[in-house]
C-alpha cells in the first residue's frame, strides 16, 4: 500500500512570516532593490495568468509584480530574497516516527506538498530531520500544479511506481488533500486521525 504525506501541518509546523509582503519587501531592499511605495497591493494583485489549479512560483510572481510598478530585478536576486523571506522555524508535530514507521511497512512513501518557495520543502525536511525519509517527493512548484488538481497525486504515484488509485494520502486539509479521493484514492485527514493513530488507520487498506 503507497502512502504520501503532506508536509505543513501534517509533519511540521513552521512558522511562516505574518505578513509576506513586508518580508519579501525586506529582502529585495537588502538586496538593493527599489521598492515601490505600493508594493502591497502589487504584491496582492495577480500578475501573470495560469491555468485552473496551476502553481505560479513565488519568485515569478514578485518578479511579474516588480515589473508592473517599473522596476527591473534580476532573476537570482529575486529569487533569493523570496527564500530568504521564507525561512522558517521548524517542529515536527507528535507521532511522526510512528505514522512514517506505519507507512513505511506497508510499502513506498511520498511527500506531496504544496508550496510555491523554492527550497522551503527541502530546507524543511532537513531542518526536521526528514530528508531521507521518503521513497519521492513532489511539490506543487516542480510539478506545477497545486493540490487538490490531480496532478500533484498522479505525478508521486508514477515516482512511487504505483497506480495514483492505490495511494493514501495523509493529510490536514480536506479541501486539498481531500482531491486524492476524486482520482480514486484515499485520503486520510490528520484532525480526525492523529499521527499516532494511523497503523490502524492503515489497517483496512486503501
Amino acid at each position: 500500500m503507497p502512502v504520501s504525506f503532506d508536509l505543513f501541518g501534517t509533519l511540521v509546523t513552521a512558522e511562516m512570516p505574518a505578513n509576506p509582503a513586508d518580508a519579501v519587501a525586506r529582502e529585495l531592499r537588502d538586496r538593493g532593490v527599489t521598492v515601490p511605495d505600493d508594493w502591497t497591493a502589487a504584491y496582492r494583485t495577480p500578475h501573470i495568468d495560469t491555468p485552473d489549479g496551476a502553481e505560479l512560483p513565488l519568485p515569478a510572481h514578485v518578479a511579474a509584480a516588480l515589473r508592473s510598478r517599473g522596476v527591473d530585478a534580476s532573476d537570482t536576486v529575486v529569487r533569493r530574497a523570496v527564500v530568504a523571506a521564507f525561512d522558517p522555524d521548524v517542529r515536527r508535530r507528535p507521532g511522526v516516527d510512528a505514522a512514517l514507521a506505519a507507512a513505511r511497512k506497508r510499502g513506498p512513501v511520498g511527500l506531496c506538498s504544496n508550496c510555491s518557495v523554492p527550497e522551503l520543502v527541502s530546507r524543511t525536511l532537513v531542518r526536521a530531520d526528514l530528508r531521507d525519509a521518503f521513497d519521492a517527493v513532489v511539490t506543487s512548484a516542480a510539478c506545477g500544479f497545486r493540490k487538490p488538481h490531480p496532478r500533484p497525486f498522479e505525478t508521486v504515484a508514477a515516482d512511487l511506481g504505483v497506480a495514483v488509485e492505490r495511494l493514501v494520502h495523509v493529510g490536514d486539509d480536506p479541501d486539498t488533500d481531500g482531491g486524492i479521493e476524486a482520482i480514486g484514492g484515499r485520503f486520510v485527514d490528520v484532525s480526525d486521525t492523529p499521527l499516532t493513530a494511523l497503523d490502524d488507520a492503515l489497517e483496512g487498506g486503501p
